[in-house]
């Protein structure tokens, strides 16, 4: 991204999930604040989106994402103990401002200097109230020290930790990236994490890679190219090295079948986007 500017990025992904609300009524990710934190008027919206059938593909994606991050979360507290969340990347998330579990647990953002600040005040133009248990850290994923960073926001390590870190992974070095895993795994209570990655371009499907070229296309000139794609065997060896467990990687007909609630057979399999998201935790400590 360029230096003390907000991530347009971040700004594109929010307008993603806010457009799914007036598009398809949130019925993958159902999202209240995201039109008033983006503060855009919902026709705009509509209109920028409406009938773009590539757009819809990467919206749905966007959403579908969110929601199995936000399960798998809900999951981990109920079974492994989880009491504190770290959006990493956060954006324009609005997790941490409509918390169902309320004081059981604590959020962290952690996201660059300049994109968090423009987040600040666009909750403090929206009224959007920052709740009690919300801890914002500033991080810069390619040369910043995440343990040091959240650490100094508050993060206690004797508490199981679950992190996102959506819409991130494919703008950074695979060495960032690395990094960033090898910390969470090194949290001494034990973590997990969920996050998105692509596959190489020749692994997408022939008929999509026209509109995957033109997505690198707009964000090189955005100034946040894609940097990062992964195999997925590579990536998992990678987890495991690090210490992950518990590796469960979905791509777009096994995110259908998770949100379906349906084995991946029974789900008409889409082209291959090359879209993942992936789930990985460390031993119970």
């Amino acid at each position: 991204m360029i230096e003390q500017e907000p991530s347009r990025t971040a700004f594109a992904a929010a307008a993603l999930r806010a457009a799914h609300q007036l598009l398809e009524e949130g019925r993958v990710f159902k999202d209240p604040l995201a039109l008033t934190i983006l503060g855009i008027d919902p026709d705009r919206l509509i209109e920028d989106h409406e009938g773009h059938e590539a757009r819809r593909g990467i919206r749905l994606f966007v959403a579908a994402r969110s929601t199995i991050a936000e399960r798998a979360l809900a999951e981990a507290i109920e079974t492994r103990g989880v009491g504190q969340f770290v959006i990493l990347g956060a954006g324009l998330d609005t997790f941490a401002y409509r918390n169902p579990f309320g004081a059981e647990l604590r959020v962290f953002e952690a996201d660059h200097p300049a994109t968090q600040a423009w987040k600040r005040r666009r909750l403090a133009e929206a009224g959007i109230a920052i709740p009690d248990g919300l801890f914002y850290a500033p991080m810069d994923f390619e040369r910043g020290d995440l343990a040091v960073q959240l650490a100094a926001a508050g993060l206690d390590p004797t508490v199981r930790t679950f992190f996102t870190w959506l819409g991130v992974v494919p703008y950074l070095t695979k060495d960032a990236i690395r990094a960033t895993l090898a910390q969470i795994a090194a949290h001494p209570a034990g973590a997990g994490v969920a996050f998105d990655y692509g596959e190489p371009r020749e692994r997408i499907d022939p008929a999509l890679r026209a509109q995957h070229e033109e997505r690198a296309a707009r964000v090189v000139a955005a100034g946040e190219p894609f940097l990062s794609y992964f195999d997925p065997a590579e990536l998992h060896g990678m987890l495991r090295g690090l210490g992950f467990e518990v590796i469960d990687d979905l791509d777009m007909p096994g995110m259908l079948a998770r949100l379906a609630g349906a084995p991946p057979e029974a789900v008409e399999t889409p082209r291959r986007s090359g879209g993942h998201v992936l789930i990985a935790d460390t031993p119970l400590r």
